[in-house]
């Protein structure tokens, strides 16, 4: 029972029975890597990631612009932000299925040929609609690359490796949201936005050459069959939940179909609970959240990531709306915290190692927090490196903080259950970025309307920002119920 002809590791723990994966590979023969398999297997799907994250943060640094071309209020723009991370919630769930069906390269090539055909559609989109269903379109591709990639890498190394190999994912996906803000932000001050969505294609073209020729395409020789009740009630829950909070505020729709919206969705997500309990192969198994380890960086991290997810959508809008910067200089400004993520990427291995995760995740959270809440002293008067300096620090620890949550949540996972444990750990986490985009939202127009204000000024952003620090903070109960040795295997405290 091996995942692959390549060597890889077994998928499973060591007597332990479980669904075997063979790779029906077509790629070229005899292709000789001058990298072994922990690099170049994640540098492959970071080219997927690169693409995802460039485009998130490219769009969020046009927001402004994108609004007053569409005609729009810069907040009627979360939608668009909303939109793509609903997608991801719906489509999220089957991805592992269907790359156990179909074949992991298979649904990997695939997911990157209709993000791409979504990137288009936004760059060919004339109304707030037509923006938002591309970037639906664009999130069922993302659905697929990011977690199916991730099942590859899994099931490609040891746990030991595990934290080496996830950090050669995401350093290359970090040059996305270093290059994303001041591209986007040159593109739509000298050119139009339009020409942002375009860029996707020649990396797409690269991603799926290098998928075709270096990724097996391995799959389940008996994969269960696909839970369609299960599917219909976690689509419908999410997305119609996701869309009510989105549009309130009377943005695309009216009050009370947001309010519909929000009961049909949680009425959704309350039929499949029940029908997860009964089901013989639910499509999201609820049981895997029984592990401790899994339990914490999935649910407890939520907390956190919500905070976060807000970023992206409110300090553009800050840079630009409050102190009348151009897309470009925003830009060059926000680049700084991708660029501290990055520093810190290098060296999350040796914290780890040296401190273990409880003490990395309890004690960090507290300085990711407060970097969030640092953003509300900024003014207009705010020399530009003394901002580029917080939002590079700031960068540094959340970093930190996003990759031992990452690690922690499969810490205690079986290769057996790692395609069920991507596809909930990554619709959770995109919940949550939505959430906290909704969230985020919500509490500028509330500061906003208690200020008096009827368009946005830079004051009514500093609310916002302590908000959702606080927010992220509120992580911190969760995180302190980490055993002191969890996750000693993968974070090398063991040995």
């Amino acid at each position: 029972m091996c995942c692959g002809s390549t060597g890889a590791p077994s998928c499973g723990r060591l007597g332990t029975a479980g669904p075997s994966f063979t790779s029906s590979s077509l790629a070229l023969p005899n292709r000789a890597p001058l990298l072994p398999r922990t690099v170049l297997i994640p540098l492959i799907v970071a080219c997927a990631l690169f693409m995802e994250q460039m485009d998130a943060t490219v769009i969020a640094t046009s927001l402004p612009m994108i609004a007053a071309d569409l005609h729009e209020s810069p907040i009627a723009l979360k939608l668009a932000l909303t939109s793509y991370l609903v997608s991801l919630a719906v489509f999220i769930p089957i991805s592992g299925w269907m790359a156990d069906r179909f074949g992991s390269r298979t649904i990997f090539r695939a997911a990157i040929a209709v993000f791409v055909g979504g990137s288009v559609l936004c760059g060919l989109s004339g109304s707030l609609g037509a923006f938002v269903v591309a970037r639906f379109v664009q999130g069922m591709g993302g659905a697929m690359m990011v977690p199916v990639g991730r099942t590859v890498i899994l099931r490609s190394v040891s746990k030991v490796e595990l934290v080496q190999a996830l950090n050669y994912l995401t350093i290359p996906a970090l040059i996305g949201p270093i290059v994303g803000p001041p591209l986007g932000g040159l593109i739509t001050t000298y050119l139009h936005w339009r020409w942002i969505f375009f860029i996707n294609v020649p990396i797409s073209v690269v991603g799926i050459w290098l998928a075709t020729r270096f990724i097996d395409d391995l799959r389940s020789d008996a994969p269960p069959p696909l839970d369609w009740p299960g599917f219909a009630f976690s689509a419908v829950g999410l997305s119609a939940t996701m869309l009510g909070l989105a549009t309130a505020g009377r943005h695309l729709v009216s009050g009370r179909a947001s309010a519909l919206c929000i009961v049909v969705g949680v009425l959704a997500l309350g039929a499949y609970f029940v029908h997860a309990r009964r089901a013989t192969h639910p499509l999201l198994r609820l049981e895997l959240f029984k592990i401790q380890t899994f339990r914490i960086g999935v649910l407890g991290g939520s907390l956190f990531r919500a905070g976060i997810g807000a970023l992206p959508f409110l300090l553009p809008l800050f840079l630009q709306l409050g102190f009348g910067l151009t897309p470009f200089e925003s830009g060059l400004l926000t680049c700084t915290a991708a660029a501290g993520s990055m520093c810190m990427k290098t060296l999350s291995r040796k914290v780890l190692r040296r401190f273990g995760f409880r003490a990395v995740l309890v004690g960090n959270i507290a300085f990711a927090s407060a970097s969030l809440m640092a953003i509300a002293l900024f003014s207009a008067s705010t020399p530009h490196g003394a901002i580029a300096l917080t939002l590079l620090i700031g960068g540094v620890f959340r970093s930190l903080q996003f990759t031992s949550l990452n690690a922690i949540s499969y810490a205690d996972i079986d290769h057996t259950d790692v395609s069920q444990a991507s596809s909930i750990s990554s619709a959770v986490q995109q919940l949550s970025l939505g959430m906290g985009v909704t969230i985020g939202a919500f509490a500028l127009q509330a500061s906003s309307a208690l200020q008096g204000h009827t368009t946005l000024v830079a004051s009514d952003f500093r609310p916002a920002f302590v908000f959702i620090g606080v927010l992220s903070l509120c992580s911190l109960r969760f995180l302190r119920q980490l055993p002191a040795d969890a996750g000693a295997e993968i974070s090398g405290r063991s040995a």
